[in-house]
């Protein structure tokens, strides 16, 4: 199984994109599934979280203004980002974790905020 992440794009500070992450088949077992960010010559921080339950968190900065979502019959994760600012250019990164321990990653999507 795969995760395949898309709508990374440029856009202006206060400007939003939305993220998607779907898988290319049934992950079992799924625990949680979230979103990581990566800027350049910083370490991967993790952004968002949503749990088997449907609870989220969230990284301190992006509190109110990301959120995170699925659709669990496209088996896709999403992460809503409004009044993006330039310290959120970074390269995502969406995860699914099980409780089984397996943790799966995307490839990346890059994001780039224009002041």
């Amino acid at each position: 199984v795969q995760l395949q992440a898309s709508g990374g794009g440029v856009v202006q500070a206060g400007g939003s994109l939305r993220l998607s992450c779907a898988a290319s088949g049934k992950i079992v077992g799924v625990n949680v599934r979230g979103w990581y960010r990566q800027a350049p010559g910083e370490e991967r921080e993790l952004v968002a979280t949503i749990l088997n339950n449907g609870m989220t968190t969230y990284e301190d900065s992006v509190k109110g203004r990301f959120t995170i979502s699925r659709d669990i019959r496209k088996n896709t994760v999403y992460l809503q980002m409004n009044s993006l600012k330039p310290e959120d250019t970074a390269v995502y990164f969406c995860t699914t974790k099980t409780v089984y321990g397996r943790l799966y990653w995307g490839q990346g999507t890059l994001v780039t905020v224009s002041s």
